[in-house]
């Protein structure tokens, strides 16, 4: 019914930048909040960053002042801009939108596939 489709991850030395995407598609009605989380090998996932319908956003303290994150209501996409890469950004990065979906009348959390970022010289 709906698909979220990340891109942009890959390897980056440390200083470098990058710009993740998620698309959402599928039978959707209405997307609300939409977020970037992370997953490092043997951590649990823990949020990056999200932006609500209206454009409000909320940043982890570990990339506050190197993150921005954003969409586009119109492609249903949010980005995730990430400047100043740190060792410790490397991860497999994960897109959540909270959707209502079309015809069926219900809304719940859906997850993308996950895209790695590695950050290493």
């Amino acid at each position: 019914q709906v698909q979220l489709v990340e891109s942009g991850g890959g390897l980056v030395q440390p200083g470098g930048s990058l710009r993740l995407s998620c698309a959402a598609s599928g039978s959707i009605l209405v997307i609300y909040t939409m977020g970037w989380y992370r997953q490092a090998p043997g951590n649990p996932r823990e949020l990056v960053a999200v932006i609500t319908g209206g454009g409000n956003t909320n940043l982890a303290d570990s990339v506050k002042g190197r993150a921005t994150i954003s969409r586009d209501n119109a492609k249903n996409t949010v980005y995730l801009q990430i400047n100043s890469l740190k060792p410790e950004d490397t991860a497999v990065y994960y897109c959540n939108a909270d959707i209502y979906l079309s015809g069926l009348g219900s809304r719940r959390g859906y997850w993308g596939q996950g895209t790695q970022v590695t950050v290493s010289s």
